[in-house]
């Protein structure tokens, strides 16, 4: 059975080892290479950090954010990833981590969660329309692939977004 806790800097090996193959699927980011732990620590919000562990509680999947502004007004509005290792794909590990991190971002108050995905990532969109993110905008030709199939080529990303609804801001 697959739960959810706060990640831990001891989390980092498995965490990085995740990350990387994302980068290398080429499917999940335009990153080309993992960042030391201390720089992943600078970049990321500290209050809304988690992991999927399984039963032996090695970590199979990661989910944090980073600020998408430092400017007082933008204090609520974060920028997440979500990677699964790609041997646990299609469990509903990624909801079960994405649900829990929704939560752990409201309760730290903030108000919209976003994300950019590859169009081609059709698993992650699901995903993040199943757990309340919409569809505000597609950014074309946004960046160059650095790695995998789409290597040196320009792609577009889907922007999703997600209000919370505990803070007023919801749109529904």
């Amino acid at each position: 059975m697959t739960h959810v806790r706060t990640m831990a800097p001891a989390d980092w090996p498995r965490v990085e080892a995740i990350l990387a193959a994302g980068i290398a699927a080429g499917e999940a980011t335009f990153e080309t290479g993992t960042p030391t732990w201390e720089q992943f620590d600078a970049g990321k919000v500290p209050d809304a950090r988690l992991v999927a562990v399984d039963d032996t509680d090695a970590v199979i999947g990661w989910a944090a954010a980073s600020p998408v502004s430092s400017r007082a007004v933008y204090r609520g509005v974060i920028e997440h990833s979500v990677y699964i290792d790609p041997a646990h794909h299609g469990r509903g590990v990624g909801r079960r981590l994405l649900d829990a991190f929704v939560d752990a971002a409201e309760d730290a108050g903030y108000w919209t969660i976003q994300a950019s995905i590859f169009p081609e990532n059709t698993a992650s969109l699901r995903l993040h329309e199943v757990t309340g993110f919409r569809v505000v905008g597609r950014r074309e030709r946004i960046a160059r692939s650095g790695v995998g199939l789409h290597a040196g080529q320009w792609r577009d990303t889907i922007l999703v977004e997600r209000r919370s609804t505990r803070n007023g801001t919801d749109t529904a």
